[in-house]
């Protein structure tokens, strides 16, 4: 799974040894673009990832990550584990919502105009014997 956002927060390095030797691991949050926005914690597990990846606070990225949960003494986690993290133009982000793009590639698309159809909104609704004689008229199948 991919999420692009900016990193808002990035918390402190964890590290420890375990069976395999030691490890590094370091946590950061990313707030996404959307017109209600969302926050994700994710993880960077390994040293040489951390330092690959130089990841700051303030730079918009594209993460791609990982979600899976482990079981606890009973109680079950999610864990978010990013494998890779690509910078991305924070110029393209500032213009991206700016106009509607044609999903294959062309050029942006005009908002939808409301069509005037003469109708009056202080009219009256139509009754159900309105409604009802005028589907005797058209005669359609369905």
């Amino acid at each position: 799974m991919e999420l692009q956002g900016k990193i808002i927060a990035a918390l402190p390095q964890r590290s420890g040894v375990s069976q395999r030797g030691e490890w590094v691991a370091q946590d950061f949050v990313i707030e996404t673009h959307d017109s209600y926005p969302k926050k994700m914690v994710f993880s960077v597990f390994g040293a040489d990832r951390l330092q690959r990846f130089n990841i700051q606070i303030g730079q918009e990225v594209l993460v791609a990550f990982d979600i899976d949960a482990h079981e606890y003494q009973g109680r079950w986690f999610n864990s978010i584990r990013a494998y890779d993290v690509r910078l991305q133009d924070p110029n393209l982000v500032a213009g991206a919502g700016a106009a509607m793009q044609d999903p294959f590639g062309g050029a942006p698309a005009a908002a939808p105009q409301a069509a005037d159809n003469n109708v009056n909104p202080s009219a009256p609704l139509p009754t159900q014997q309105d409604m009802a004689a005028d589907s005797d008229a058209d005669n359609l199948p369905f």
